[in-house]
């Protein structure tokens, strides 16, 4: 028997269930997020459903597919840090600007996390991948850099199970979840 990670309640020990959870993404799906160089735009909301938004600036996802992890800004990031301590929701949109290819992640177990051993690599090869994307649609890479430039700031991962996944690139298939949208 298997069900979703969203299955689980955030806080319920996964010694409860003998059931094996799936991820939502399949290995291409992995393999887009994390090397692709798409746009990354992170979202949560209040405990009032007001919402707050942050762009990405890279994303590591375990080999199981069971847990990611998106890196963002802590200082352009107050909101949604904010929001994501306070009701552990999350939602994650990919797209790659060229082909207008855009999945959507959702979690909501998420918990703020300091950046793990390899995490700034990770963001250097995301940048190098996302400034290669511009360039194919004309942006150059001063754009690309003051757009996910961290300032020196810090840098936080934001951790989740992905429990829910969808196509949401333009076109008949927006907003079905990704095991029917191959």
């Amino acid at each position: 028997m298997s069900t979703s990670a969203c299955d689980r309640m955030p806080d319920q020990p996964s010694s409860v269930s003998s059931a094996v959870p799936e991820s939502p993404i399949d290995a291409d799906h992995a393999a887009f997020i994390t090397t692709a160089g798409v746009s990354i735009s992170v979202g949560s909301s209040s405990a009032d459903l007001l919402p707050s938004i942050t762009r990405g600036i890279g994303c590591r996802v375990v080999p199981d597919r069971l847990r990611a992890s998106v890196f963002v800004v802590a200082e352009q990031s107050r909101d949604l840090l904010d929001d994501v301590r306070d009701t552990r929701r999350i939602a994650v949109v990919f797209s790659e600007p060229h082909s207008h290819r855009t999945l959507q992640i959702k979690g909501r177990d998420a918990v703020v996390e300091a950046l793990e051993a390899g995490d700034r690599d990770r963001i250097e090869r995301y940048r190098a991948a996302f400034s290669a994307e511009l360039g194919e649609i004309g942006f150059g890479p001063l754009f690309t850099h003051a757009l996910i430039d961290s300032g020196g700031g810090e840098v936080v991962a934001i951790a989740f199970t992905p429990c829910a996944a969808f196509d949401q690139t333009p076109g008949p298939r927006a907003g079905e979840p990704l095991a029917h949208a191959k």
